[in-house]
C-alpha cells in the first residue's frame, strides 16, 4: 500500500514548507517568528503547530546577516572569587539567562582583562565587533562611569539598580529602604523595642538605602535604635556611637559583640545581607546567648540557600530576582525594538520570608 509523500526531515523543513503546512505565505510564517504582534491569533497558533510538528529550525545566522541583529545580549559580569562566588549575583545570572532565552536571545558574558579593572575598554571591543544588540549591567553605583560611557556610545542598555539623576533611566530594581522598613516592623510586632543593624562600612547605594529605611522606620515606631556603623550619637531615641565594622570581617563581630555586652542591648539585630547575618550569629552565640526568640532575634538580606541552613534557619528579605530579569530583558527588546522608553526606572517589591532566627 503507497505509503505517501515522505514526512520532511525533522530540523530540515524550509520555511516554505511551514507556510504550505499552515495554509499560510512565507511572509505571514517569517511574521509570526520575528514580529508575532503583527499576526492574528488564530494563524500564529496554526503557523506554531506547522513549526512544532515539522521540527522547523531558523537559521539564525541568516536573519542577524539580513537584520544586523545579534540575538544576543551582552553581561558585564561582576568581578567575584570563583572559590567563594556571590550567590545573590549567581542567582541573579542564572535568571537573566532563562529570561533572555525565552525571548529567542543569548547572553554573552564579559569582563575587563587582568590586571586591568576598568570595563569601558572591554564594552568598546564588544560593541565594535557587533557582538551583542544591547547591554546588561549591574551593580551600578553613584555617579557609576559605566552608564554615561555606554550612553555615549548610544548602545542600548538597561541596569539592574537605579542610576542618578540627570542620567538614563532604564533601570530595574527593588526598593530596599521599604524592604529593611518591612523588617523593622516585622521585628517590632514580635515585641521587640531595642533593636540593632549591622551594614558595611562601604556606602554602597543598596546598603545606604537599607541603612536609611532601618533608622528611619526604627524613628517612625519610636525604637530604641543603632546601626553599625557610625550612628551619630543622639540620632534615635537611645541610639549610641559605634565603631566602623566591614562586611564579615572581624571587626563586624567584634561590634557586634560591645553592642550586646552594653546595658541596654538590643533583642533583635537585623543584618544588611546574609553575610553580615553569619557575623550577628557568631557574636551573638560568642556571648553566651541564643539566636531566635527568647534570645537574640536576626534577620538578612537576600535569602540565599545558607537561610535555609543556618540554625536557625534565618529570615531574611527575598529579591524578585526572575522577576527583575525578566523586566530588564523586556525593557531591552522594547528599546530595540524603537518602542517608547518608560520615563522612570521600575521598582519591584521584595518578600520578607520569616524563619526561626526571628519566630
Amino acid at each position: 500500500m503507497p505509503e505517501g509523500p515522505p514526512r520532511p526531515r525533522r530540523g530540515a523543513s524550509t520555511i516554505e514548507e511551514v507556510a504550505r503546512a499552515a495554509g499560510v505565505s512565507r511572509q505571514t510564517v517569517s511574521n509570526a517568528l520575528n514580529a508575532p504582534h503583527r499576526v492574528r491569533p488564530e494563524t500564529l497558533e496554526r503557523v506554531t503547530a506547522a513549526i512544532r510538528e515539522l521540527g522547523y529550525q531558523p537559521d539564525q545566522s541568516a536573519r542577524s546577516l539580513r537584520s544586523g541583529a545579534r540575538h544576543t545580549l551582552g553581561y558585564l559580569a561582576p568581578v567575584d572569587d570563583p572559590l567563594d562566588p556571590n550567590p545573590l549575583m549567581a542567582g541573579f545570572l542564572e535568571a537573566l539567562v532563562d529570561a533572555a532565552g525565552a525571548e529567542g536571545r543569548r547572553v554573552l558574558l564579559f569582563r575587563p582583562a587582568p590586571p586591568t579593572a576598568d570595563p569601558t575598554a572591554a564594552i568598546d571591543e564588544l560593541v565594535a565587533a557587533r557582538q551583542v544588540d544591547g547591554l546588561v549591567l549591574a551593580d551600578v553605583l553613584a555617579e557609576d562611569g559605566r552608564i554615561a560611557h555606554v550612553a555615549r556610545l548610544g548602545v542600548p542598555f538597561v541596569t539592574f539598580g537605579r542610576t542618578g539623576p540627570g542620567e538614563p533611566q532604564h533601570w530595574v530594581d527593588i526598593a530596599n529602604d521599604a524592604a529593611m522598613a518591612e523588617v523593622v516592623r516585622h521585628l517590632a510586632a514580635q515585641g521587640h523595642r531595642r533593636i540593632g543593624y549591622l551594614g558595611a562600612a562601604e556606602e554602597l547605594p543598596w546598603m545606604a538605602a537599607r541603612r536609611a529605611g532601618f533608622l528611619a522606620e526604627a524613628h517612625r515606631l519610636g525604637l530604641t535604635a543603632v546601626a553599625l556603623p557610625g550612628t551619630p550619637p543622639g540620632a534615635l531615641p537611645g541610639a549610641e556611637a559605634a565603631a566602623g565594622t566591614s562586611a564579615s570581617a572581624p571587626s563586624a563581630v567584634a561590634a557586634v559583640r560591645a553592642l550586646l555586652r552594653g546595658p541596654d542591648r538590643p533583642t533583635a539585630v537585623a543584618a544588611g545581607s546574609d553575610l553580615l547575618a553569619l557575623d550577628v550569629y557568631e557574636a551573638v552565640r560568642a556571648e553566651g546567648l541564643a539566636v531566635g526568640p527568647g534570645g537574640v532575634a536576626v534577620t538578612g538580606f537576600h535569602d540565599t540557600p545558607l537561610c535555609r541552613h543556618l540554625h536557625p534557619a534565618l529570615t531574611s528579605v527575598r529579591l524578585p530576582l526572575r522577576a527583575i530579569a525578566a523586566a530588564l530583558v523586556g525593557r531591552l527588546l522594547g528599546r530595540l525594538r524603537g518602542e517608547a522608553e518608560p520615563a522612570a526606572g521600575l521598582e519591584l517589591p521584595t518578600e520578607l520570608v520569616v524563619r526561626g532566627s526571628s519566630g
